[in-house]
């Protein structure tokens, strides 16, 4: 059996065959055609027949897309890649494959990656949080992913940072209209900004990173403030989902300390006496939204 995993981005589209094992067999990417809808229909088509020539065979197709299929329409919503909303890709893509096509929000396909064999393999309920250009999150429960009457299961990106301090009320303005998101926090241009407004210096989250293993005392103090922050939205996580593992994903899931000190801080804020949930590290890194969407064929 041939799983095929395409992962759907703003600037690539990547695809990749599995074997039976989980191995892979073959991997390709194309850049993403830029606000337009037919051609990235088109670049998908070429994608799936590269790779099955590669691979030697016909596959299952799942796809992880930077949005959903909404239940009410059944066309895309929530897509930062604006093309694809109110489009019907899913029926699409199955006439000009000529086959049943699966489609979930790419941050459940990480989710899904991570679940089956990654950093949470063998765990019955994986929140997976990616903490990127924006910020997502997909539940995967006994090995499926959870994604809701809404088909917004795991969007904690767009709640309110919980118990606000009184210097972040009312918070940064969130592209959904709205202000104090929590991924207006805990995003690496959020990480940036944050830094801007108390030092007036403009970095990247990977140079704030870096300067603060430096011993740089600013530096060190936004990420300490990263870290309380991104503890409190966890718990929130940890509270509603009770979940055995969170990974993270995403550019700013390379900063290691954040898993030796965000467990340390959440604790003051999840419900319980003890929390055994544990935060890990994401064993695929880029690959794993390619990986879970060819694992949504089970």
């Amino acid at each position: 059996m041939i799983r095929i995993g395409i992962d759907l981005g703003g600037t690539k589209i990547e695809a990749v065959a599995l074997d039976a094992s989980a191995r892979e067999l073959t991997r390709r990417r194309v850049a993403t055609p830029r606000d337009d809808y037919d051609a990235t229909l088109a670049a998908i088509a070429g994608l799936v027949a590269a790779v099955e020539r590669d691979a030697g065979g016909r596959g299952t197709v799942g796809i992880g897309t930077p949005g959903a299929v909404s239940a009410r329409t059944g066309r895309m919503k929530n897509c930062n890649s604006t093309c694809l909303n109110g489009r019907p890709l899913r029926e699409d893509l199955e006439s000009i494959l000529g086959r049943e096509v699966r489609i979930a929000n790419d941050a459940n396909c990480f989710a899904l990656a991570e679940a089956v064999d990654g950093a949470a393999r063998g765990a019955g309920v994986v929140f997976g949080a990616i903490l990127g250009t924006g910020v997502g999150g997909g539940i995967v429960v006994g090995g499926r992913v959870l994604a809701g009457a809404n088909a917004i299961a795991g969007e904690w990106g767009h709640n309110p940072l919980p118990w606000p301090r009184d210097d972040e009320r009312p918070g940064p303005r969130c592209y959904c209209g709205r202000a104090g998101c929590i991924e207006t926090f805990l995003s690496g241009p959020g990480l940036a900004a944050d830094h801007e407004r108390i030092t007036g210096e403009r970095l990247s989250g990977e140079e704030i990173a870096a300067r603060a293993t430096a011993g740089d005392a600013a530096c060190d103090a936004t990420l300490a403030r990263y870290e309380e922050r991104l503890a409190r939205a966890l718990a929130h996580v940890v509270n509603l989902v009770d979940p055995d593992v969170v990974v993270l994903g995403g550019g700013l899931s390379n900063i290691t300390r954040l898993y030796e000190r965000v467990p340390r801080l959440w604790g003051a804020y999840v419900f319980s006496d003890a929390v055994a949930t544990r935060l890990a590290r994401n064993a695929h890194g880029d690959s794993g939204g390619v990986r879970g969407a060819a694992w949504l064929w089970d």
